[in-house]
């Protein structure tokens, strides 16, 4: 079995990930679960301008629509719900929709680099109380700007010890190591592999385990075929975790890997 734990839909900047090709990539790829989230919640471009008001989708919109997207395939897909911390908060309604729709929702998910904010701030406590109500996990991009580093979701992780967060790439862009070291040092702290090399995380189980570390791709951010290449027809990363990484570590790690280690965070059942 395999779990992505880190799967988009939506359309913004450049990205462009439809549901079709998510569905697409699971079947052609043999991914048996998915969790995803809307890129339509990003509030500031690349270069941190925020984006205009006729670019920006409310927050409620985006979560019916990953709710939705769930719910047409509830054996497939979980909602990961992408919040807008920056400029909108967790109020009534988004309580309202969880409690509505609890079995679908898996998570909550974060990007503190596309809402410009960072992942400490006071803003976030109001989403960290509605992660707490509903027992959910936070997974957050990390990478890319200091309100995105690793640092960060640590320093949060320690403040809220009755909630489970993921490291979303595991500071992208970097060696990782900063990220291997701080999760192993929180017990509630994971880490996923979305576009970290198969070396690094390897490396990441001989110092912290095989039991805090999920498979992630970030797909279909380069089409319907991410798994297999890139946009510029490059081999993709991940066909070292489908090909490789099965030699390279035991049996038992590589399914905890690739599926045990997120059944048991996101409460999946199968």
């Amino acid at each position: 079995m395999i779990i992505d734990t880190h799967v988009h839909i939506g359309r913004i900047l450049n990205f462009n990930m439809k549901k079709e090709d998510v569905l697409y990539s699971m079947q052609q790829y043999g991914i048996d679960y998915a969790l995803v989230s809307d890129c339509r919640a990003t509030e500031f471009d690349h270069h941190l301008h925020k984006l205009p008001f006729f670019l920006q989708t409310p927050q409620i919109v985006c979560l019916q629509e990953t709710i939705d997207f769930a719910a047409a395939h509830p054996d497939r897909i979980g909602a990961a719900l992408w919040m807008k911390p920056h400029q909108e908060n967790a109020d009534r309604k988004v309580y309202e929709l969880i409690e509505q729709n609890r079995p679908l929702v898996k998570a909550l998910k974060f990007h503190p680099f596309h809402s410009f904010l960072p992942f400490d701030d006071a803003k976030m406590d109001a989403y960290m109380e509605l992660a707490r109500c509903f027992r959910l996990p936070v997974v957050t991009h990390t990478g890319g700007t200091d309100a995105a580093s690793c640092r960060r979701v640590y320093e949060m992780a320690k403040r809220h010890t009755d909630i489970s967060f993921v490291m979303v790439h595991m500071g992208l862009g970097t060696d990782n190591s900063e990220a291997i070291s701080l999760i192993g040092e929180l017990p509630n702290l994971y880490g996923d592999t979305t576009w970290v090399p198969m070396e690094h995380t390897i490396d990441f189980i001989r110092k912290n385990g095989d039991d805090k570390i999920l498979f992630g791709s970030d797909s279909p951010i380069d089409g319907k075929d991410t798994y297999l290449h890139n946009k510029a027809g490059d081999r993709s990363i991940y066909q070292d975790y489908f090909h490789v990484l099965p030699e390279r570590i035991s049996p038992e790690s590589y399914h905890k890997l690739m599926a045990d280690n997120a059944i048991r965070l996101f409460q999946l059942s199968f």
